[in-house]
Formats: structure tokens, sequence, C-alpha cells
């Protein structure tokens, strides 16, 4: 469905079974901290809930869906609070080296303009930034790097953690009872995936549009 085969939920349940919701632990951690912002964030989380729903796995091995949905929105919530705060370690030990050598990847006007983004958004950086892939993944970096202080950085990115986590994991449940939408997963997780795009493509419009404008003032 999406060219790689380990990013489609309906084959890691396949090929992992009741075992999903721990290997679903692992992704989120990872994808959430670091550096692998390929991983299937939304989508896992929403295929997680509907497969709860439609009784495809279980968390604690109980018959009541709606214990066993929240069970997983707190250990995944876990996972991806934890997944953060490596990453924010990661950044804070190695930014000032970053800093100084300007690299390809992640480049000194990169950690400029994201300071910026957290002096004009605040705490909001830390929540609105979890729903968009790849921002999530390097924000919690970026933040350590840029010597974010900690107590704000652990409060707003654990309430980011459980926004986005329950938000998504919880549609997927609450859908997963609309009658053949489980056979349908497929169709669904491209539509969560074209949504997730859209604020990507809205960001690169705006920054482009911005550079122009600079441009612009520039050489008048």
């Amino acid at each position: 469905m999406l060219g790689v085969s380990w990013l489609d939920p309906n084959y890691l349940l396949d090929h992992f079974g009741g075992s999903l919701i721990w290997i679903s632990l692992a992704i989120v951690f990872v994808e959430c901290g670091l550096f692998f912002p390929f991983l299937p964030g939304d989508t896992l989380l929403f295929s997680l809930g509907l497969f709860i729903s439609i009784h495809r796995i279980s968390v604690l091995g109980v018959s009541n869906r709606l214990v066993e949905v929240i069970a997983a929105c707190l250990l995944l919530s876990v996972a991806a609070f934890l997944g953060n705060v490596v990453g924010y370690e990661i950044g804070r030990r190695i930014g000032p080296r970053l800093y100084e050598r300007d690299g390809r990847i992640i480049k000194r006007k990169y950690l400029d303009s994201t300071s910026t983004f957290f002096e004009t958004h605040g705490n909001q950086a830390l929540v609105i930034g979890r729903f968009v892939p790849f921002v999530r993944t390097y924000i919690t970096v970026v933040a350590g790097v840029t010597q974010m202080e900690r107590r704000r950085f652990f409060t707003w990115s654990a309430v980011g953690a459980v926004a986005w986590v329950i938000s998504i994991t919880l549609l997927g449940y609450f859908l997963g009872g609309i009658p053949g939408l489980g056979d349908n997963i497929d169709y669904v997780i491209l539509l969560i995936t074209a949504f997730t795009i859209i604020p990507i493509v809205l960001e690169g419009i705006r920054q482009r549009a911005k550079d122009r404008k600079k441009d612009d003032q520039a050489t008048s």
C-alpha cells in the first residue's frame, strides 16, 4: 500500500499478531526522538485503536474494549514522551558541536529559526509539532540543541504526547464501529497520510513566500 510493507499496520498485525502493541511502543519511541521520521506514527496509532475496537488485538487480555484502548493510550503516551526525552537529551549534549559545525542536515540557520519558532509560538510549538510528520521527530532534538529549559520542555512534551496519542488512537477506536471500515483500513490510512502531509506542504509554501519576500527586499 505505502510502497514499504513494514510501514503497513496490516502487515505488522499479520506478522506480529497480539505482540503488535509492544512493537508499536518501540516504533513510537523511536519516531519521537531517534531520527527515524519515516515510521508510521499517525497511521499506526489510528490502526491500533481500530484493531482494538474490532477485537483483533488485546493489551490486557480483558473483554472490555474501552479498558483495552485506555491501557493502550497510557502505554503509547509514555513511549512517545520518553522518545522525546531521549531526543532532547541527545540534542542538548551534541548541540554546541552541531551549531559550530553548521552541517548539511542540521544547519545553523535551522537552529536559529527554530529558536525563533519557540519564542513565537511558545509552549504550543511542542504540542502542535506532534501532529506533523518529521516535525515531531526533529523538534525535540532541536529543542535540546537550542538549550530549551528542561522543565518547560518536559511539561509541554508530555501534554503533546498525551494529546497526540489519545486523539488519534481514540479516533480509530470509535470509527472502528463503522461496518466495513476494518476491511478497508488501507483507504483510511491513505486518507490520514494525505492529511498529515498537508501541513508540511503549507509550511513549505509559506517558507518559500517568506524567503522570496526577503530576497526582494534585499535587491530593492
